[in-house]
């Protein structure tokens, strides 16, 4: 039988890492594989395509109203969408009120005392918010749950610096457990010479880039109908980019401890690449008219 790999894919807010998830799981799901997805993500929108649902029910939100989590059944929170796909939503509190990564933890110990990891299962991704790095979130990594740790990101400065930040927090973790980085996930934004910047950045951080995910809109059409590219147009280019996505992580092997680098050998990175402008540092402190007369 073979090993179940629990996976955590994390990524900036706003990245597009729970649509590259559901679409990613979606070609596994077709190639045969089972699958289920927990979403961390206090939006629950890590399920949406899978179910074509506007929003699944979180464990948190269930746990509220039935008065609290042991009141639930494993049934009550797990619903199975596209492929096979088990889907379960952690949820969080109501916005402004405690944290968010509580549901997170309370979420995945429900899951493991009512037997969510049954002997058929192939993979667990956690789809993670990852540009928040309080300890809920990191539950994935810290708690040894995920040994794999995919990153989504893109040539945009915040989503590499993200990258970079999620990096260190698996540096944290892993002498202690067994939490690797198993690659970046370049969600293209079309932005200059983007393949070239996250395969450098991949290099710098001992890992790789697994793949480069071509922008489409696509994605957008699907994600109007709710559903995943692989079961909206199965036939399209962008599905098959999905499918080498998920063939290249069932093939993978290499998980490193990896090396994340300081700010400013990123921004160098940056400059070299000519995304960001070398900075001036004969203008800094100076008011406006101190730069007039200068100029004059």
């Amino acid at each position: 039988m073979a090993k179940l790999r629990q996976c955590a894919i994390y990524g900036k807010g706003g990245i597009g890492k729970s649509t590259t998830t559901q679409n990613l799981v979606s070609a596994l799901a077709e190639a045969g594989h089972k699958v289920m997805i927990v979403g961390c993500d206090p939006k629950a929108d890590s399920t949406r395509l899978i179910l074509h649902s506007k929003a699944q029910t979180s464990v948190m939100q269930l746990a509220a109203e039935a008065g609290s989590v042991e009141d639930l059944e494993l049934e009550d929170v797990m619903n199975v969408g596209y492929g096979g796909v088990k889907c379960v939503e952690s949820g969080g509190p109501e916005p402004g009120v405690g944290c968010a990564g509580r549901g997170v933890i309370t979420a995945i110990n429900f899951l493991e005392e009512e037997g969510a990891y049954t002997d058929d299962l192939d993979f667990v991704f956690y789809d993670v918010l990852g540009d928040v790095v309080c300890g809920g979130f990191a539950m994935p990594i810290r708690e040894n749950k995920a040994q794999e740790i995919y990153i989504v990101c893109s040539g945009e400065m915040m989503a590499m610096y993200a990258a970079n930040n999620i990096a260190k927090g698996i540096v944290k973790y892993a002498n202690s457990g067994g939490v690797r980085l198993a690659g970046l996930i370049c969600n293209s934004r079309n932005t200059d010479r983007e393949d070239e910047l996250i395969i450098a950045l991949a290099e710098k951080l001992g890992t790789q880039m697994i793949h480069f995910v071509p922008r489409h809109n696509v994605v957008q059409h699907a994600e109007i109908r709710r559903m995943t590219v692989v079961e909206y147009d199965p036939t399209h280019a962008q599905a098959d980019e999905y499918r080498t996505l998920a063939k290249k992580i069932v093939d993978n092997k290499k998980f490193v401890i990896p090396t994340p680098i300081e700010m400013e050998a990123l921004e160098e990175l940056l400059m070299e690449f000519g995304i960001m402008e070398v900075e001036d540092t004969s203008i800094i402190g100076k008011t406006a008219a101190e730069l007039a007369a200068a100029a004059a």
